[in-house]
């Protein structure tokens, strides 16, 4: 438990190492005068409070580190979404602003929660538990009410009549929004989408559909509303669909007013750049939405203020930690809650097109030294897959070039950003195709003069793909660095979180079915192919991609007294979320590819 005089009243941070992650996850008080957000200026993340416009922000510790935080219309309460031991499972606390009162409401023993929301002007917590629950939580009351269950769902949403729920259902890349009748127990399926709201009355809903190529904001309004067109599950059947912000780029989320007169629509643009918009939604199509200008290239956290006055985002850049700032429901008086300058000095990637094998056109980020090339070089694999590499805060990339190396970051298919149709690019027998864009991605560098001596390296999905490569391509790679990946398919599904591998095999395959595809996907089957040396990191804890993963490969390296280091992390899981880990990882990092990729030049050989 927490005590109040733990609850100290700091300067907000300024001048902090490169490894701060920054501020993140905003919410903000009922008017919008204080913000409170989650940031790892003390070295672990936590929640802090903050007036909007002062220098002072108050420090509300927890033992674990914290994830996310989410303000409660009334005001009185902050939920905290924090991870034990830094692994993928979540706990859910309630406290006080001023830091009394903490207490755990969810994630209990080996449970997990998540997608926390607080329903516009009522007591009431709604999140999800294991993809399984979704939970209605009465802050006042104390009492926890399961109102839906069944594989692979997340709550959405709650009416304010209590009458019907909003449910995401499905595997990944297969997602539906239902609409759930509480008292009947009817479902009605509204569209494909991730993300959905009711409007303030629950006659509506807006809905971050997929039903096109490109994520788009559509408003359904209920049809038939007769009782047993409610009974039969067709509340929003015969209503009608408006179109609310669609086009040739990729509507990312959204966030409405309690009020329901205004949504914020987050864009991904330009490969991976944000554009924010308002939308009048009292007067949707034709009235222009007004353009938010924005303090840095990608932006994330949309947060409006209960009265709807105040929206808060996080905003990021190269050399730019994540910051918080807001602006008014107009768009205008834009302002740091609490942000950092970026590093003037620090280098702005520039967007790479590469054509793939079979044609296909990727694009990434590029950031180069200064000088001529060819550099030496590291190719950076996200995650997800659906992930996507923006020109965002990167400690270790700009570390490298500082160093003379150059970093590319590509996104290769199945990454987001780019379409329905390429995220789904890589989906099972397809894998080997993303496997080869990392080829593709080598022979465009070095055919452009770019590369010389070369790495690869990833960071969980990223990380099976670095294996993979390495594996696939011995000869091409001078270096590699495989961080919390997967290493065999098998051991994967068997070890990791059963939400996760349920969640998972509609985009790599069924263990079972699927069994000889991922048996040749698995690089472990390979790696006696493997030729460059080969740091594997990974965190104590995690349970996403478990440590078995690591194990295998440093075993079997061993065994042939292969070129390798192991770096484990104690008291983290998939992400290292303590700074002085990342302190540790990107000095660690830093050294083992500069002694591979910029050896003395009596031993430099480029292959």
């Amino acid at each position: 438990m927490l005590d109040r005089a733990d609850v100290t009243l700091l300067p907000a941070f300024s001048s902090l190492p490169a490894t701060i992650a920054g501020t993140w996850s905003p919410a903000l008080s009922p008017d919008g005068r204080h913000a409170a957000y989650v940031s790892d200026r003390s070295g672990t993340p936590a929640v802090w409070v903050q007036p909007v416009g002062s220098e002072l922000a108050f420090h509300i510790p927890f033992p674990e580190p914290v994830s996310a935080v989410a303000w409660s219309s009334g005001g009185g309460w902050l939920a905290c979404q924090l991870a034990p031991g830094g692994a993928p499972r979540q706990e859910v606390w309630l406290v006080r602003p001023d830091g009394s009162d903490p207490h755990q409401v969810a994630g209990f023993g080996s449970d997990t929660a998540d997608t926390m929301r607080w329903l516009p002007g009522r007591p009431l917590l709604a999140l999800t538990e294991n993809l399984t629950d979704a939970i209605v939580i009465d802050v006042v009351a104390g009492t926890r009410t399961v109102i839906a269950s069944g594989e692979l769902i997340s709550l959405c949403d709650v009416d304010a009549s209590g009458r019907g729920a909003l449910l995401r259902q499905g595997p990944r890349g297969a997602r539906w929004i239902l609409f759930k009748d509480l008292l009947s127990g009817t479902e009605e399926a509204l569209a494909p989408g991730e993300q959905a709201v009711f409007s303030p009355g629950g006659g509506c809903v807006y809905v971050r559909s997929e039903d096109g190529e490109f994520p788009a904001l559509v408003r359904l309004a209920g049809g038939a509303a007769s009782p047993d067109a409610l009974a039969a599950g067709r509340a929003f059947a015969g209503g009608t669909a408006d179109v609310l912000a669609a086009g040739a780029a990729e509507v990312e989320s959204f966030a409405v007013t309690s009020d329901g007169r205004t949504a914020a629509v987050l864009w991904n643009v330009r490969g991976g750049e944000s554009a924010l918009e308002l939308v009048d939604l009292d007067h949707a199509g034709p009235a222009a939405p007004v353009t938010v200008p924005l303090p840095g290239p990608v932006v994330s956290g949309l947060a409006w203020s209960f009265d709807g006055s105040t929206l808060a985002f996080t905003a990021e850049g190269p050399g730019q930690p994540h910051g918080v700032w807001a602006c008014d429901r107009d768009g205008k008086n834009p302002r740091a809650i609490s942000a950092e300058p970026a590093d003037a000095d620090a280098v702005r990637p520039s967007l790479e097109k590469v054509t793939a094998h079979d044609g296909l056109a990727l694009t990434g980020w590029l950031f180069t030294p200064a000088g001529t090339g060819p550099y030496p070089t590291v190719i950076w694999l996200h995650g997800g897959p659906e992930a996507q590499e923006r020109p965002g805060h990167g400690p270790l990339f700009q570390a490298l070039v500082r160093q003379g190396i150059a970093v590319f970051a590509p996104n290769v298919r199945g990454s987001s950003g780019s379409g329905r149709t390429y995220v789904n690019a890589d989906n099972g027998p397809l894998r080997y195709d993303a496997i080869e864009d990392v080829r593709s991605c080598v022979r465009h560098l070095r055919d452009a003069g770019l590369a010389g001596r070369i790495g690869v390296m990833g960071r969980s999905y990223g990380g099976y793909l670095t294996l993979a490569a390495l594996c696939a391509f011995p000869d091409l790679f001078d270096v590699g660095i495989d961080i919390c990946g997967m290493s065999n398919f098998f051991t994967f599904y068997q070890h990791t979180e059963p939400w996760i591998a349920a969640a998972a095999i509609s985009k790599y395959g069924d263990p079972v079915a699927d069994a000889a595809l991922l048996h040749d996907l698995s690089p472990i089957h390979r790696i006696d192919r493997l030729r460059a040396p080969l740091l594997v990191v990974h965190g104590e804890n995690d349970s996403n991609v478990p440590v078995i993963e690591a194990e295998q490969v440093v075993a079997a390296l061993a065994a042939r007294d292969a070129p390798h280091r192991y770096l484990l992390f104690p008291g983290e899981g998939h992400e290292l979320l303590h700074r002085a880990s990342r302190d540790e990882f990107l000095r660690e990092t830093l050294g083992w590819l500069t002694t591979h990729l910029q050896p003395t030049s009596s031993s430099t050989t480029s292959r």
